[in-house]
């Protein structure tokens, strides 16, 4: 069983008064009693992964510290997974892309797409790549297909989320600081390669009154949903150092996102392998099963790696 320190306790019992007031009874999100799913001190950091699913089987992209490289990993139950591949090394002449991380790939019109951060000189940037089988990729050009622009943005650009919808590519992204982003925003394009930023960006910004992401908030999943609009999965920064999953959703996926009164949804665990921070979440509804599926990094120390929740039942909001 997993231990829960006084606040997050705390936190947990204010959010269920909560429901109950409303005359809602909602089950929040559970870790997995044995995780971590992914990564071990030998094996070496695995962080911010990218979740999907083909054909009943789950792939997870995620950055592979040891390796300065991105990954690849599947699996048939989302808990149990194979020995990694990797799929696209750092490249230091390129002159942007120092290190490699924070990706996502989605596949379309037979071809499987990434977008990844490169990093270099105190700058974050946002690259793109192309694979005919999902495992090896090419640049499809030498320079990134996004770099900050303004001062919101600060000296990067990372972190890419995209889908493709309605004739078109979207992204959200993360922007701010190098490391640690401070806000996100969004972004759509015909190619997937000529990117278009909002006008009203950013689009999502923390909100000091509530504790959980009175630092900032950073990276995103966003899925599109018939019934609940977009649903996004973000981080949200206590301080620099404490992290915690939290979720919003949108009716068009860009302007007034509701923030979940479940918020934080996963927080970190004194003593455990993600006593410090619970970060760069990505999900999944498993409609065979009735639950959703996400996939989370945990830190301790210096170690970080994968963790696993769910929950059962559609309903994420109120």
């Amino acid at each position: 069983m997993r231990r829960r320190n006084g606040r997050d306790n705390a936190c947990a019992e204010r959010s269920k008064i909560q429901h109950i007031k409303r005359g809602i009874q909602m089950d929040n999100f559970k870790k997995y009693e044995n995780n971590p799913v992914l990564g071990n001190p030998e094996f070496g950091t695995c962080f911010d992964i990218y979740v999907t699913r083909r054909n009943g089987r789950y792939r997870m992209d995620f950055s592979w510290r040891p390796k300065k490289s991105l990954a690849v990993t599947f699996s048939d139950d989302g808990i149990n997974w194979e020995s990694p591949q990797i799929t696209l090394e750092y490249n230091e002449d390129s002159g942007w892309e120092d290190n490699i991380n924070r990706n996502c790939v989605i596949e379309h019109n037979g071809k499987y797409m990434m977008w990844y951060t490169g990093q270099a000189r105190g700058h974050s940037f946002i690259g793109y790549a192309e694979s005919a089988d999902g495992i090896h990729f090419n640049r499809v050009m030498n320079e990134p297909v996004m770099i900050s622009e303004y001062p919101w943005e600060g000296f990067s650009v990372m972190n890419p989320c995209v889908i493709y919808d309605e004739g078109r590519f979207k992204m959200w992204y993360a922007a701010g600081e190098t490391f640690e982003p401070n806000v996100l925003a969004y972004a759509e394009s015909t190619d997937g390669i000529h990117w278009k930023k909002s006008l009203i960006n950013p689009i999502f910004t923390k909100d000091r009154k509530n504790v959980y992401e009175q630092d900032r908030v950073g990276g995103c999943q966003v899925i599109k949903t018939e019934d609940m609009g977009y649903i996004m999965f973000y981080i949200g920064y206590e301080t620099i150092e404490k992290a915690q999953i939290c979720m919003a959703h949108s009716d068009n996926g860009i302007t007034k996102w509701k923030k979940s009164s479940m918020n934080p949804i996963i927080t970190p665990d004194s003593g455990e392998w993600d006593a410090d921070a619970c970060y760069k979440p990505s999900f999944l509804w498993n409609e065979n099963e009735n639950k959703w599926m996400l996939w989370y990094n945990g830190r301790n120390g210096l170690n970080e790696f994968v963790g696993y929740a769910s929950k059962g039942g559609r309903q994420l909001f109120d």
